[in-house]
């Protein structure tokens, strides 16, 4: 019954939630062209469902443009459909070799909703930290019952804390970011 054992489970819960912060921020579009934004639109090849990197080149020439080169000529109007049912909101632009997206400059109401919308995200990873916390105090607590010193139960509770707030500067960090990313015109 080492403090580790239960401080080490919260941590990586805590790591976890930054990652998926991470990944859920470079998902939203802030105005810049990136291959990220259409990483999860998927597109019917052979009978199942595969993302549009699997099927096609996807590359960024300038920061308003994302081209999509499909490996083969019958995938340019299953990419084109699935980018259009998506919620990416462009329209694709094709030239019967190259699939262009091009990215138009966000409007001052969208970025605020874009503002909103990470702020969630940031908050969403925040409960994530916090209930790890919550969940290794609770099981220290529990320790002790079992035998566990007091005294070893309460480092082990400031040590929860601090990597509780270590983690919530990461997100704030990370939303910051992120903001300033959306807010720049």
């Amino acid at each position: 019954m080492e403090p580790s054992d239960y401080l080490n489970p919260a941590e990586e819960k805590m790591q976890m939630a930054v990652a998926y912060l991470d990944e859920s921020l470079s998902h939203i579009r802030a105005g810049k062209a990136s291959p990220k934004l259409i990483d999860g639109i998927r597109v019917e090849y052979y009978g199942s469902a595969v993302p549009i990197s699997n099927v096609a080149n996807v590359s960024v020439p300038d920061a308003r443009t994302i081209a999509i080169t499909p490996w083969e000529k019958a995938m340019f109007k299953e990419i084109e459909k699935a980018i259009i049912n998506s919620e990416l909101g462009i329209t694709p632009e094709n030239n019967g070799e190259v699939i262009r997206l091009s990215i138009p400059p966000l409007t001052e109401e969208r970025r605020k909703a874009l503002v909103k919308q990470s702020k969630a995200e940031a908050e969403t990873a925040k409960v994530s930290v916090r209930n790890a916390r919550r969940d290794a105090i609770d099981q220290l607590k529990k320790a002790v019952k079992k035998g566990m010193p007091e005294d070893v139960e309460k480092d082990a509770e400031t040590t929860a804390q601090k990597l509780h707030d270590k983690y919530l500067k990461e997100i704030d960090t990370l939303f910051a970011a992120k903001e300033k990313e959306i807010l720049t015109v």
